[in-house]
């Protein structure tokens, strides 16, 4: 496992660092998911990696530029990552805070707007915001 996260961050241009295998290696284990920094962090340390916070934020953020996770602008206060890079759309749990894939062919996008001229739409970001019906 350790020499796959080490491949897969060199292959993205990153060199693989003892703290971004770690956190590497925390982040993919469980498959796609959606996590905050702070929900990696609590699992860095239960894992004794001994990583700041400030560490998790910037290496997710170095991640993200190198395309191996995606940012997810849910909440003005709450940014998810997201392991999933393929193109897909999210539920969100507002109880819960919670953030679930959509299934791809569920949704289309028509009619969506030129954009200015010498720009290409790079994604679609499409969340539904859920909540438990009242009994």
């Amino acid at each position: 496992m350790k020499i796959e996260t080490e491949a897969k961050l060199r292959h993205s241009g990153l060199r693989p660092t003892r703290q971004r295998v770690a956190l590497a290696s925390l982040l993919f284990a469980k498959g796609d998911r959606h996590l905050t920094v702070e929900e990696l962090h609590e699992e860095a340390i239960a894992a004794k990696v001994p990583v700041s916070l400030a560490t998790v934020y910037n290496t997710l953020h170095q991640f993200t530029e190198a395309g191996l996770i995606r940012v997810l602008a849910v909440e003005s206060n709450r940014t998810y990552f997201d392991t999933n890079v393929s193109d897909h759309h999210h539920f969100f749990v507002e109880e819960d805070n919670q953030v679930l894939d959509i299934p791809v062919n569920n949704i289309a996008i028509d009619n969506l707007p030129e954009p200015p001229e010498g720009m290409e739409i790079a994604h679609v970001d499409v969340i539904v915001r859920l909540r438990r019906k009242p009994v």
